[in-house]
């Protein structure tokens, strides 16, 4: 039995326990290797391990509600150490204000990394304070706050050491026109990824993107305005990017135009961009030929196809990692890839009406690298799974979902074939009712009557592709009524055998 006694825990006898003469810095490592929850129970433990373990925790996350003002300094007196923290409020939560910031500042001058989400309260004037104090911020990352391009400006102004920035639906950013525009201030040299998401006025972040010539990594999701004119412009000052995600933006083969001019480029995601086309594909292919990553959603607007895919195969050897979605590639597309880029290591193929049992079995012949497969929506079989039991000598998992043709009985063969081999197979349905377990009636009527549940659920998932509406919700409605006609028809089987007798 252990009893506290001060600053450590004794036996009974009043003989230490052997843990109280390691030293500090070695019993700060053990909780550090702790999760949250173990490393809270351990500082109940004594008074000296609720010191360590304040000192040694670096990191700290806070629902930053209006009320923590009062207790932030009672908190970073126990977490002096903090070089990591979130403050995270609810959306219908009074958020903290600037005087909380500005204190925290003062109490965590070697902060590394801040968080902030939906802290409504917080305006220019805080963020100005606080980026004065905290001038080795190294990662910034803010969703859902009201401060605008003065207090963004003043942490790239003060915080010269900051390398990542995260900007999600920044209320206080106003017409791009009249707004002050957001510059890259003394953080231009620092900074190596600029992620902005679900902007209205995104193009005020323009020069701050121009100004980066360090940047490495862009990221634009759902920014509104027309990109292609500024991609440009990016594109002349920062020759050194890497990677690029465009999802939901207004970009065109001219926007890729300009990004072939980064010849480092390794990772592109086209997510849902329309107005790109076979051409502008090409055009980055053509010059960015150390693609290793590409992402396509082509949203089924059939302006990306096999021609643009060839390009692909043609100057990108080194790619690895290829994800189509929405986009219609056929066996002479995939079957260069597969011949060219020999270093292909996982392919997705996704809401594809074109991607069949020829080739999937192209994929088997070709792909002698691929360790990971995943298909998705596309209209294969298990004739074309079978090819995977020869064929792909790396391969260690295959994904196959919503794919109506392949049964499980096709899933099953293949895993008895190939043992080594990962199978996920998800067909989406719906497991139909089992009318045995219904209230009453006979066995022999009941026994038929889950196929009549079954057509329903399929025909609402038919539907559900027509109308837009979700295909479980679907299936749902067309198993309720599947029980309804069970429940009907056997009542109608009792009241007649009823009748007779």
């Amino acid at each position: 039995m252990r009893v506290e006694d001060g600053e450590h825990c004794v036996d009974v006898d009043g003989v230490a326990e052997y843990i109280s003469e390691l030293p500090d810095e070695c019993l700060a490592f053990i909780f550090q290797s702790l999760g949250s929850g173990d490393r809270k129970r351990c500082s109940v433990v004594c008074r000296r391990w609720l010191r360590i373990e304040g000192q040694s925790r670096h990191r700290l996350s806070l629902n930053a509600q209006a009320d923590l003002g009062q207790m932030i300094p009672s908190l970073f007196c126990r977490f002096d150490s903090v070089t990591k923290l979130a403050l995270k409020c609810d959306r219908r939560s009074v958020s903290i204000g600037d005087d909380a910031l500005i204190l925290i500042s003062e109490r965590c001058k070697n902060l590394t990394r801040l968080k902030l989400r939906a802290c409504r309260e917080l305006t220019d004037r805080g963020m100005a304070a606080f980026a004065k104090t905290c001038k080795n911020l190294k990662k910034l990352s803010c969703g859902s706050c009201t401060f605008g391009a003065l207090g963004m400006n003043a942490v790239l102004d003060n915080c010269s050491a900051l390398e990542e920035l995260s900007v999600k639906r920044l209320r206080g950013i106003t017409d791009v026109a009249n707004g002050e525009p957001i510059g890259p201030g003394v953080a231009g040299s620092s900074l190596k990824t600029i992620c902005l998401k679900e902007l209205y006025n995104g193009q005020c972040f323009g020069p701050l993107i121009i100004g980066s010539t360090n940047l490495r990594t862009l990221k634009l999701f759902r920014c509104s305005g027309d990109w292609d004119k500024l991609l440009k412009s990016i594109a002349e000052g920062v020759t050194g990017m890497v990677e690029i995600h465009l999802e939901r933006v207004q970009v065109s083969d001219v926007g890729l135009a300009a990004i072939s001019n980064s010849l480092s480029l390794e990772i592109l995601h086209l997510v849902k961009t329309p107005e790109c086309t076979n051409i502008g594909l090409a055009a980055v292919a053509n010059r960015c030929k150390l693609l290793r990553k590409l992402h396509i959603d082509g949203w089924k607007a059939n302006r990306i196809d096999d021609q643009g895919l060839m390009a692909v195969a043609k100057y990108c050897s080194n790619l690895q990692e290829l994800v189509l979605i929405g986009v219609n590639p056929t066996h002479l597309s995939l079957e260069m890839l597969a011949t060219n880029c020999q270093n292909l290591e996982r392919l997705a193929l996704c809401g594809s009406e074109t991607v069949g049992d020829t080739e999937l079995s192209c994929i088997a012949a070709k792909c002698m690298a691929l360790k990971k497969l995943c298909i998705k929506s596309c209209p294969v079989s298990d004739h074309g799974m079978g090819a995977l039991v020869e064929g792909c000598p790396n391969l260690v998992k295959v994904k196959v979902k919503k794919c109506r043709a392949v049964t499980c009985e096709g899933a099953e063969w293949l895993r008895a074939k190939r043992e080594s081999l990962a199978v996920n197979l998800d067909t989406g349905e719906t497991e139909p009712v089992d009318a045995s377990a219904s209230d009453g009636g006979p066995q022999e009527s009941a026994l038929e009557l889950p196929h009549v549940a079954n057509q329903i659920g399929n025909a609402a998932s038919i539907a559900s592709s027509s109308n837009g509406r979700s295909t479980s919700f679907k299936a749902r409605l067309g198993l309720f009524a599947g029980r309804n006609i069970v429940a009907y028809t056997l009542r109608k089987l009792s009241s007649n055998s009823g009748s007779r007798s």
